[in-house]
């Protein structure tokens, strides 16, 4: 693939929110969060040193509201911004998965970055509430995610009670998944990974 920086910053702004993100797919797990929902930026932080990225984030939303349109929204140029900085997919692995245990929680996550968006998202526990951050709204981060990545995402609770468990779970699992998909792939000699030659 060359030396090409695989960067990207995207900047989004709606009546709802304003998102600043940069990612750097090469970078040493680095993060620099400020989305104004505390939750969130842990599970970014998390997210940015399992999946080997640097990522910076600067978000403002309408959290006086709820959370809801910050999580998605940042879910989406997230995305954006990893979609960007992988440029044609030459010579990545293209698919990752992860089975992750965090304490009583057991994630399964599969990414395969298809050009074809899809979301399978399966988790239920007792409690969603980590303090006053619902985890119902994990699930509205990665569909986001997916959606402007255009990638098939399969995340799966396997099982697990405690929902600060659960969430980082189901991140750390996707950031190791995505940290495999990423990866260039010295057998491809710089090819798309894709019978079609295209992604």
């Amino acid at each position: 693939m060359g030396s090409a920086a695989r960067t990207s910053t995207v900047r989004r702004e709606t009546a709802e929110t304003r998102i600043t993100l940069t990612v750097d797919l090469d970078g040493t797990g680095r993060a620099q969060v400020d989305t104004g929902v505390a939750f969130l930026d842990h599970m970014l932080t998390l997210l940015a040193k399992h999946g080997g990225l640097d990522l910076a984030v600067e978000a403002r939303g309408d959290v006086a509201v709820d959370y809801h349109h910050t999580v998605e929204d940042t879910g989406i140029v997230l995305g954006q911004a990893i979609r960007e900085a992988l440029g044609d997919k030459a010579g990545i692995r293209r698919y990752g998965f992860f089975i992750l245990p965090m304490d009583e929680a057991l994630a399964r996550v599969a990414v395969d970055l298809s050009n074809r968006p899809m979301l399978v998202y399966q988790a239920e526990v007792a409690n969603y509430m980590v303090r006053d951050f619902n985890i119902a709204l994990v699930r509205e981060f990665f569909q986001g995610l997916a959606n402007a990545l255009a990638c098939n995402l399969h995340m799966r609770l396997e099982y697990g009670d405690e929902p600060h468990h659960v969430a980082e779970a189901m991140f750390k699992a996707f950031a190791r998944a995505l940290r495999m998909a990423v990866e260039v792939d010295p057998r491809e000699g710089g090819a798309i990974p894709s019978t079609k030659g295209k992604l």
